[in-house]
């Protein structure tokens, strides 16, 4: 074997894109996973209640329009004009319309409306966040999907080494140079491979179904994936953590969030204290009614609504003076919740720089291990290929050349792993600095 699986996977080349249609890039599975997760359109609806919330405070500058009317009946004994009782029925009628316009209110509406700008802008980067974070979930299932499917390749050309053995020596026990529990043995490996292989595809076709069930695919049918770019480990330069998080404190969305969740609360604030100050209202209406009393001429209804037709037009004036200490209290509690965003904000910080560190030094060490892994495949491909030519040449034992094709696939399954694992590595750094997969 003069080339192993994992040689193909350093040199790595991008797959073309074939005609089949199944076979999902990592930029594909990202872009349904955004467009299909639940999480996701969560958010979105969240958006759209910011939004609401929006139209609603710049609204409130408006005058609103009321209408009322009301029908009145009244039965048995009343007061008349000569000062004596009598049983007497009246009904009276009564139509009016009304608007008022806020003028002055403290502050309240400018910064409510304000305020609501903020919340908008802060509900759009916790949706950010979460395409985000659905991202580095697809980027991990993905990764892990590949990976798996790449150990039944492995496990395929141990299956063959082990089946070409068997032919081998079954030429050999014909010529009577070995015996027939040489064959027996080499025939339980072969069996052993064919187990190994159904086991690993069995894990790879799950890991492919854990990848679709993220991207709410109906089934994983007819589902494959493309294997991903990767590079030299030798050849990559990676950016420190102090680096990468001065750059992420400027484009993360948990960080952009805090931040307008910070100004929305001092907007809040505002609105609190706008109960301290005076507000003006102008208000206006139209009015008319109908009045009748049993045992007495009236007027008809028309010309009573015509006679009776008013119109009024008032500015009022209102002042707190004593709220039974409810403004200041909620100016309290909105100050208090300004400290508590900031107190956040710190913490998102804090945490942002740990997750960057640890990922830079895992990331490091991913590499290390890479390159150590590579090293030792090369070495156990040559180890293995002179053991081939020997246990053909008769100079060493089947138990030897068993030793030496498990130690080829540990090696292979262990450098797989490894490339993907740093490939895993550096996305994650290059996530924080917003780079896209």
């Amino acid at each position: 074997m003069k080339h192993s699986l994992i040689y193909m996977i350093c040199v790595l080349f991008v797959s073309p894109i074939t005609a089949q249609t199944n076979q999902w890039s990592l930029q594909q599975c990202i872009a349904h996973a955004i467009e299909h997760n639940i999480s996701i359109k969560q958010q979105e609806v969240n958006v759209k209640n910011q939004e609401v919330a929006l139209s609603t405070a710049k609204n409130s500058r408006l005058p609103n329009l009321e209408a009322s009317a009301s029908e009145s009946l009244g039965f048995g004994r009343g007061l008349t004009m000569d000062n004596t009782y009598a049983n007497r029925n009246t009904q009276s009628t009564s139509f009016n319309i009304g608007t008022s316009v806020p003028l002055i209110t403290g502050g309240q509406i400018p910064n409510q409306i304000k305020m609501s700008k903020l919340n908008l802008q802060a509900a759009l980067a916790d949706l950010d966040r979460a395409k985000e974070n659905i991202s580095m979930q697809v980027v991990s299932a993905y990764l892990e999907a590949v990976y798996q499917k790449d150990l039944v390749s492995v496990a395929q050309q141990q299956l063959e080494l082990s089946t070409a053995q068997v032919q081998r020596i079954g030429l050999l026990l014909k010529n009577g140079k070995v015996s027939e529990s040489e064959l027996a043995e080499a025939q339980s490996h072969v069996a052993a491979d064919e187990l190994a292989l159904t086991q690993q595809q069995n894990s790879a076709m799950l890991a492919l179904l854990e990848l679709s069930q993220l991207l709410e695919l109906p089934s994983p049918e007819q589902f494959d994936i493309q294997r991903p770019e990767t590079s030299d480990p030798t050849t990559v330069l990676l950016t420190t953590p102090d680096v990468i998080y001065s750059e992420a404190l400027g484009i993360k969305p948990q960080i952009q969030s805090g931040l307008l969740n910070i100004q929305s609360a001092e907007k809040n604030v505002k609105v609190a204290q706008a109960g301290f100050y005076p507000s003006v209202y102008l208000s206006g209406g139209l009015g008319s009614s109908y009045y009748k009393t049993s045992g007495f001429e009236a007027a008809s209804f028309g010309k009573q609504m015509e006679d009776n037709f008013n119109q009024s037009i008032s500015l009022s004036l209102s002042i707190p003076i004593f709220n039974r200490f409810a403004t200041r209290n909620n100016v309290r509690t909105a100050r208090l919740q300004v400290v508590n965003q900031q107190l956040q904000l710190e913490e998102t910080k804090k945490t942002l720089y740990k997750e960057i560190q640890q990922a830079y030094y895992n990331a490091i060490a991913a590499q290390k291990q890479c390159i150590s892994s590579d090293a030792a495949l090369q070495s156990s491909q040559t180890a293995f290929n002179l053991m081939q030519k020997k246990y053909e040449n008769g100079k060493a034992t089947a138990t030897e050349f068993q030793e030496s094709k498990t130690a080829l696939q540990k090696a292979e399954s262990t450098a797989i792993q490894s490339r993907y694992t740093f490939l895993f590595r550096q996305k994650l750094l290059n996530f924080y600095r917003g780079i896209a997969f």
